[in-house]
């Protein structure tokens, strides 16, 4: 499984922002205000050129530190982090939040706001303990300025959740979320984007954790509202749908799911390019619900495709990376290719352990299907180890009486009977 986005519903954590000062108009400002058009349409690569002209108007105009130069640079990051260019994106944002912090002080909201920007960015690059440490300042800095009922406070709080249900601490996430929403209702109203965004947050929560039935009319809820708000091709649409039928895929509704994860792909690829990480997410979605039915050579270029997208933006070490290996590797072991299976499973294991940690629920997710590889060729004293610590993993993340809990003990049972194949686990 795995849902789409950058946050829960695909929704950009970055925002356009207003120029400061006496001079309101210009050429970069009507440069900036023809990129936010783009942006607002998810269309992100024609926005960029737009924000890059924009930049070198306003450093022009301003001088090089001016707060409207980071103004500027702040959106033309946006744009970039929305097309998946984090590497693009991370100096421009770090060197908004330099001007702002030398013309401004430490401890202004705008601090804040860059400091979401660059909590976003390596969260989205899977650098979770960096990405925690810079959304606490930020919540630090709005919680003086403008109190705890604030949206701005809300984004933040949304998005410390997701490093936290990215790190499976989900009693840490899940009042968060519930916070985020309850401020967002009360400011914006029920049909809001930003209400969809924390709806999608919560049910993609819930998901994990095997709460289908108050997961689903969330994700309902966060589709309806994105599509009446932003139109059916936007990626915010794109990121609902495929949220959706992610949750009928787990619950075996696979012809619902199909012509969804369809839909979500041809509208990711539209929308933001062929080699988007989103598009990526979209391919190996549609790739798992081909596996699951069998249907192995429709699945096979599909999981290969995302793998190199991720491999090329994101990293050869990013968590999503370790997904795809995960991923393709069940496949050739469904097709018997047992070498090629082993040595995708050892390198997602090591992508894992790395970017995760050593205690991650997905580094058993890799233990247990690598196992289950060597128990499918007898090689039965290799699997022990593995799921034994795949067990000791699950319990540590969700206690011993949790569904992954009990599927480990089960697999470690089988291993001990010699009684077949043990279940296998996919990748989150």
């Amino acid at each position: 499984m795995r849902l789409l986005c950058g946050l829960a519903v695909g929704i950009v954590a970055f925002t356009f922002m207003t120029a400061h000062g006496a001079a309101q108009s210009g050429h970069w400002q009507d440069l900036m205000a023809q990129a936010e058009i783009f942006y607002k349409q998810g269309r992100y690569s024609e926005g960029i050129p737009l924000a890059q002209e924009a930049l070198q108007a306003t450093e022009e105009a301003f001088g090089s530190d001016h707060l409207n130069v980071a103004i500027s640079l702040s959106n033309l990051a946006s744009l970039y982090y929305s097309q998946g260019l984090y590497a693009e994106a991370e100096p421009l944002a770090a060197r908004a939040l330099q001007i702002r912090e030398k013309r401004l002080g430490n401890r202004h909201p705008d601090v804040a706001v860059s400091l979401n920007y660059l909590g976003e960015l390596y969260r989205s690059r899977g650098d979770y303990k960096r990405a925690e440490s810079f959304y606490h300042r930020a919540l630090k800095i709005l919680k003086e300025s403008h109190g705890s009922e604030d949206t701005h406070m809300a984004t933040v709080l949304n998005n410390l959740g997701l490093v936290y249900k990215a790190e499976a601490e989900y009693n840490k996430a899940e009042p968060l979320f519930r916070r985020a929403l309850r401020i967002r209702e009360q400011i914006l109203g029920s049909g809001h984007t930003d209400v969809a965004e924390s709806l999608g947050s919560l049910a993609a929560l819930y998901f994990v954790q095997g709460k289908y039935a108050e997961a689903e009319p969330r994700f309902e809820e966060a589709l309806a509202i994105v599509e009446k708000a932003l139109g059916p091709d936007h990626p915010a649409v794109a990121a609902s749908l495929n949220n959706l039928a992610e949750l009928y895929k787990a619950q075996l509704k696979y012809s619902e799911a199909e012509p969804l994860l369809r839909r979500t792909l041809d509208i990711t690829e539209k929308a933001l390019g062929p080699e988007h990480p989103a598009v990526a997410a979209a391919l190996n979605n549609l790739a798992l619900l081909y596996r699951i039915e069998g249907k192995y050579s429709e699945a096979e270029p599909l999981f290969e495709r995302s793998l190199r997208i991720r491999e090329m933006v994101l990293g050869p070490e990013h968590p999503d990376v370790a997904t795809s290996l995960n991923n393709l590797a069940l496949l050739y072991k469904a097709q018997s290719r047992f070498n090629y299976a082993e040595t995708l499973y050892d390198r997602a294991i090591g992508v894992t352990e790395k970017s995760l940690g050593p205690d991650h629920p997905n580094l058993a997710v890799s233990l247990t299907n690598l196992a289950v590889l060597y128990v499918a060729q007898e090689r039965y004293a290799k699997a022990e180890p593995l799921l034994k610590r795949a067990l000791e993993i699950q319990e540590k993340a969700f206690g011993s009486h949790h569904p992954q809990a009990v599927s480990a003990r089960n697999n470690l049972a089988l291993l001990y009977k010699a009684q077949g194949e043990s279940p296998q686990v996919e990748a989150d």
